[in-house]
């Protein structure tokens, strides 16, 4: 089964939407960095999720850089 974030990515790179996927990159990179920084709770399947969402996204990129490129 497909992901949320999975069928947003694909949403998104279907539009052709680079600046949302960039933009929702960005916002998971800095979500990553503030899990990271937290402390007294175990944020470790958090990050991990957060780190997932971060390669789908990469991963539309990629799709979209090569499509554009193509």
């Amino acid at each position: 089964m497909s992901s949320a974030i999975e069928l947003i990515v694909e949403g998104y790179a279907r539009l052709k939407d680079r600046q949302s996927l960039e933009y929702l990159r960005m916002h998971r990179k800095r979500l990553a960095v503030d899990l990271k920084a937290k402390t007294g709770f175990d944020y470790r399947s958090s990050i991990a999720q957060v780190a997932q969402d971060i390669a789908a996204l990469e991963a539309g990129l990629k799709a979209l850089s090569s499509l554009v490129a193509g």
